[in-house]
């Protein structure tokens, strides 16, 4: 790993630490090194808020702030060039007098795409780009996908025993996954913008879809009910978070409820440019094995993440989605669970 990889390396770790708060936004991450040392640091914490570089520049101590037009700035997107919810970094950059930045990969967002690099150039600066650019696309993956397919990210989950079964054959409702593999999916809740069930999971299992077991905000929750039987005391119905209800029947909005309606033709991918519109940018869809199956089917799908129970079998049980055009790029053992994470080819 060369110099300029191992800042980069540390705008990445930083833009993590964002996880789940700036979507839509992209988590970003940024270092400014004097003389082979840092002596500032930021990243992108909340939409809304001040953005990595901005962050990075106001931590420099004030006995250093005269090192600032010295240094070099990493940083793992490329600088915005535009006014949003906040002014653009490229013109920070510039009027800080920094020299020389080093850009981990280029924005692909059509306000920014190529206009903060000609920027800085334009102004004199050198402009290093794509270093590390395969690990800081991966680290936006979600905001790629959204822009480039105009669709969120989707996230498969399911939990299965050893025998590849999710439920009973009879609706009683079993508990598959240990009580750490729950913590760790409230974990992943708190990383998405939304989470999708349909209406038989909804009725049978009476789901929360919150964050209750980890520290982060609910998700939207998105719910596939087209005839709207459901009825309102279901736990996705209350004050926790906003609930979003496709259906074939009525378009409204009452308290935390948006009633919205699809054309039952392509009905997935009516949803999917409907959360692309309402800037839901990535979804967990927990739903049952058709839900599954029907995201699977129709390769409306970028991740999975299957949780298996080695020690449990579940002998007239309802069968664990089939999967199709995918490769596994991960697993990990927690106790009874194992947790395969797969990419669809």
């Amino acid at each position: 790993m060369n110099v300029d990889e191992k800042y980069m390396s540390r705008c990445i770790q930083l833009a993590k630490l964002g996880a789940g708060n700036v979507a839509p936004n992209p988590m970003v991450g940024a270092v400014l090194v004097y003389d082979n040392k840092i002596i500032g640091e930021g990243y992108h914490k909340k939409y809304g808020e001040a953005h990595a570089e901005v962050n990075c520049i106001k931590s420099v101590p004030a006995e250093q702030k005269s090192l600032i037009e010295k240094s070099t700035m990493y940083v793992s997107l490329e600088p915005c060039s535009h006014f949003g919810k906040t002014p653009p970094c490229s013109n920070l950059i510039i009027q800080q007098k920094i020299k020389k930045v080093v850009i981990g990969c280029r924005d692909i967002y059509k306000e920014v795409d190529g206009k903060g690099i000609d920027k800085l150039q334009n102004a004199g600066l050198e402009v290093i780009t794509g270093v590390l650019e395969d690990e800081c696309k991966e680290l936006n993956k979600r905001f790629f996908t959204f822009h480039q397919k105009q669709r969120p990210y989707i996230i498969l989950k399911w939990a299965q025993s050893a025998n590849s079964k999710i439920g009973s054959k009879n609706g009683e409702r079993v508990l598959i996954s240990n009580e750490f593999s729950n913590r760790i999916v409230h974990k992943w809740r708190s990383e998405e913008a939304g989470i999708l069930i349909g209406s038989n999971t909804a009725l049978k299992d009476n789901p929360s879809l919150t964050t209750r077991l980890w520290k982060g905000k609910n998700p939207v929750r998105i719910v596939i009910d087209p005839k709207l039987k459901l009825p309102v005391s279901l736990k996705i119905f209350d004050d926790e978070s906003k609930t979003m209800l496709y259906n074939l029947l009525k378009n409204s909005s009452e308290k935390n409820i948006e009633y919205i309606q699809l054309k039952p033709e392509n009905l997935l991918e009516s949803l999917l440019s409907s959360l692309y519109e309402n800037d839901i940018q990535s979804v967990l869809v927990e739903g049952g094995a058709k839900t599954l199956q029907s995201f699977i089917d129709q390769n409306l799908w970028d991740e999975a993440r299957v949780i298996t129970n080695g020690e449990m079998i579940i002998e007239e049980g309802v069968d664990a989605p089939a999967m199709k055009n995918f490769y596994l790029f991960q697993q990990e053992k927690i106790f009874s669970d194992e947790i395969s994470y797969f990419n669809r080819k």
